[in-house]
């Protein structure tokens, strides 16, 4: 192993749809979503050092199994059968915590990245999503970015061509939304309208940004408590009025994005409501980990 340690880019991940079609015999539930990588990003420093097991260093998040890069790193050396060498992991977080924007699922997908690089492994990426499928259900997704459909519980992926050429705005309000408590209630409720897909995925094909913006569609937003609604439709229509194309929740919240055809009016935007929240952030979306 001549290269002992490696920087790597977690580029976090927004829903362009999400559809929850219903629970599943493991506990997890069935989804279909389209998901986009974003170039709002953590990096990483990944060493590799005598010893054995993982750490992670963050502000506020937990080093050790509680981490998802540390899982991620776990299973890789169960999966590439390496003993006598150990993780150490040091993370420097942009991507907002808890807000649907699968930051630790990030993290630990740029884990894997590295190890596979690190370790001399080179594990075909098919190999490194079927590691991260256990780690975490939006793990594979984020081994590649990029954009992709996303069924099963999210690691059964079907990759599509780049999104067109936008801008985004990411903002996220001062709370945030438990997962698990989001899909259990997604159970007890029917969604209004649930996402069009097809035709989401048809109009990212042909190269349709208006017509992929008109389907945009979360159905968490629908159940979500009447307070925090209100509050996560105020930066929709917010977004809106600022003259986004679409805007939506992403994942189970709470973080919302918004898409915009040029970049002069995603800074206006991105300098308006950055006055009103403190966490806004801008972005484009990516082909990926492994876009040149």
């Amino acid at each position: 192993m001549a290269e002992l340690s490696a920087r790597e880019s977690a580029e976090a991940k927004i829903n362009l749809s999400l559809d929850v079609l219903g629970a599943r015999d493991d506990g997890y539930h069935e989804i279909l979503s389209v998901m986009q990588s974003v170039s709002l990003s953590d990096e990483l420093i990944i060493r590799l050092v005598p010893g054995s097991g993982a750490a992670a260093d963050a502000p506020g998040l937990p080093r050790g199994e509680g981490n998802t890069a540390v899982r991620a790193a776990l299973a890789f050396f169960k999966a590439a059968g390496i003993a006598g060498f150990r993780a150490e992991i040091a993370i420097e977080k942009r991507i907002p915590a808890a807000a649907g924007l699968g930051g630790g699922s990030a993290d630990a997908a740029a884990v894997l990245r590295a190890l596979n690089r690190l370790t001399g492994t080179h594990f075909p990426d098919d190999k490194l999503r079927e590691i991260a499928a256990g780690v975490g259900s939006d793990v594979p997704f984020c081994v590649g970015g990029g954009t992709a459909i996303a069924r099963g519980r999210g690691e059964a992926l079907s990759p599509l061509p780049p999104l067109p050429r936008c801008f985004a705005v990411i903002a996220k309000p001062p709370f945030t939304l438990s997962t698990e408590e989001m899909y259990r209630e997604s159970g007890l409720a029917s969604p209004r309208a649930r996402p069009d897909t097809d035709g989401l995925v048809s109009a990212i094909r042909v190269g349709d940004l208006r017509a992929a913006s008109r389907r945009v569609l979360n159905v968490f937003e629908d159940t979500l408590p009447p307070d925090i609604r209100a509050e996560i439709f105020r930066i929709k229509n917010r977004f809106s009025e600022l003259g986004s194309l679409a805007a939506s929740m992403t994942g189970t919240g709470s973080a919302v994005f918004a898409l915009f055809d040029s970049e002069g009016a995603a800074d206006a935007a991105l300098s308006a409501v950055s006055r009103e929240l403190r966490e806004c952030y801008p972005a484009v979306p990516t082909r990926g980990a492994y876009d040149a």
